[in-house]
């Protein structure tokens, strides 16, 4: 438990914000720890939903091809996301004219995902397929922050950050031996 107290203080110190705060006496201490353990489980839950539907995906990929595969997934996401859209009063939608193409062309990301877990799950399995998509989203993430691309603010890659990718890469290579 200790152990999870020193890791949240340090996630509470370096977040934007709170530069130079002690999180265990700042008198937001509460409020900021829990907002902190909210968003990294809101991260978590990410990742579980991201490690079920490769899995998924994958497998139905296997099964009838990668393209018929992610044309399902993104018909049951574009549903879903229709139902909270409107759930939603429309959010912003009625701006799609204003963004940037790269934006209006980012499904195709998915498709290359879909495309790239019909391949890997079948012949490596999910751990490892997942761990290459992490391996792969860590390098791209990096690459974002440190040049600011596609209106992400830039964070430069410093020691830390190549510590702590190093560590994941670490575990990424246990994981597929």
């Amino acid at each position: 438990m200790n152990t999870l107290r020193v890791l949240l203080a340090v996630f509470v110190a370096s977040a934007p914000g709170h530069e130079g705060q002690n999180a265990a006496t700042s008198p937001a201490r509460g409020s900021i720890m829990f907002e902190t353990l909210l968003i990294v489980g809101i991260g978590f839950a990410g990742g579980v939903a991201v490690g079920a539907q490769a899995s998924i995906a994958g497998s139905m990929g296997h099964r009838i091809g990668g393209a018929a595969g992610s044309l399902i997934v993104h018909l049951g996401g574009a549903l879903a996301s229709l139902a909270l859209l409107i759930a939603r009063g429309g959010e912003g939608i009625r701006e799609w004219r204003s963004l940037p193409w790269y934006m209006l062309g980012s499904g195709v990301f998915g498709l290359v995902l879909y495309l790239s877990l019909s391949q890997t799950i079948p012949r490596l399995g999910a751990t490892t397929a997942i761990t290459l998509v992490v391996v792969g989203q860590l390098v791209a993430g990096m690459l974002i922050d440190h040049f600011g691309l596609f209106a992400v603010q830039a964070r430069s890659i410093d020691l830390q950050r190549v510590l702590a990718s190093l560590l994941l890469l670490a575990g990424a290579g246990l994981m597929l031996r």
